[in-house]
């Protein structure tokens, strides 16, 4: 199998890396992702205008991309600059519209004229897809639009500001997919940056996309997983050259620590780790559309869920105090790492998967 990327995409990651490198500084995310609207607006409207939301789209549905590894580029050079745009929320609601033909509303996200945002997992229910409090009932007349949601939607990804919601509810018949712009949204900052809420749902209208919407919502999950393990590759690789960088500049008893052999072994365990969760969403990534996706898939994000961890907390030890500091970058890539492994199912939620 070739991996080398197309001249397509190439540009893409060329065009992304140039912008995030110029335009979107640690300080900048810094300054905007732990506070309303926790993103940066003029950010993510340099985004919608160069493309990069339009690449999560396929041609089919008016974009340009929409495959595995269109998703995989993208990511991997939001994890480079340790973007907080809520890209996430974004490629699984552009998912999840493609997968219902709704053209109008993928234009209007794929251009940043709105937001969506997609609400799954629930307070007590943080990885079933079946066992769901918030409910969904048809009033009066029969069809798709007149129904009513009821119940509270945990930790959404992207809610802060969003204007379409998409909420998985239980209709009684299974577990429907609704859209709707009307719900109340406690907003607020995860650890790591970035801007989450809570969804309150209280006869709530909604139109319904699909009464079962269960294999939908998988692929759109296993988008979103994709993209968190790419993001990590990116994140990955910039925070090993910093750890490079500090060993080749500090120094102990005269001599930089960089030339310690033990040091060294510890970062070429890094760099081997590395490029074992590169080759996995690689291949993950080349899967995503198939029959096999969903096993190649948590087979990466566990694999990149351990690397994470080894990585953020290698780094975090090599830099010593320093690595802990909210003023040095680094450690906001450590943070980010750790996190990664938790969101859309942790390493050992995937294992359950893989069989």
């Amino acid at each position: 199998m070739d991996f080398n990327h197309s001249e397509d995409r190439r540009m893409l990651t060329d065009s992304l890396r140039r912008y995030l490198g110029d335009q979107y500084s640690v300080e900048l995310r810094n300054a905007s992702a732990f506070e309303e609207p926790y993103h940066t607006p003029q950010t993510w409207k340099a985004l919608s205008e160069l493309g990069i939301l339009s690449a999560l789209v396929s041609e089919q549905h008016g974009g340009f991309g929409g495959h595995g590894f269109d998703i995989s580029v993208v990511f991997e050079e939001m994890g480079r600059a340790l973007c907080a745009e809520p890209m996430l929320s974004t490629l699984m609601g552009l998912k999840l519209l493609s997968a219902y033909d709704n053209t109008a509303l993928i234009n209007e996200v794929s251009t940043g004229a709105k937001r969506i945002a997609v609400a799954i997992y629930e307070p007590n229910n943080s990885d079933s897809l079946t066992n769901l409090s918030t409910t969904a009932v048809q009033k009066g007349k029969q069809d798709s639009v007149n129904w009513l949601l009821n119940g509270q939607k945990s930790v959404v990804y992207g809610a802060p500001g969003a204007d379409i919601l998409l909420v998985l509810a239980n209709t009684g018949n299974g577990s429907g997919l609704f859209l709707t712009e009307s719900a109340t949204v406690s907003s607020y900052a995860m650890i790591d940056g970035g801007g989450a809420g809570e969804i309150h749902l209280k006869d709530t209208p909604a139109i319904c996309l699909a009464e079962d919407a269960l294999t939908e919502i998988e692929a759109a999950l296993d988008a979103g997983r994709l993209a968190l393990c790419a993001e990590a590759v990116g994140t990955m690789d910039v925070l090993l050259a910093m750890t490079v960088d500090y060993l080749g500049q500090r120094q102990q008893f005269g001599t930089a620590i960089a030339t310690f052999q033990a040091l060294q072994h510890r970062v070429v365990d890094m760099a081997i780790e590395i490029e074992q969760c590169r080759s996995i969403t690689t291949l993950a990534a080349s899967k995503l559309g198939t029959d096999d996706r969903s096993r190649y898939v948590a087979m990466a994000k566990n694999l990149i869920g351990r690397g994470a961890i080894l990585i953020g907390e290698e780094a975090t030890q090599l830099h010593g105090g320093i690595g802990m500091t909210w003023e040095y970058a680094g450690s906001h890539y450590a943070k980010r790492l750790i996190m990664i492994d938790h969101q859309l199912g942790d390493r050992y939620q995937q294992l359950s998967r893989m069989g």
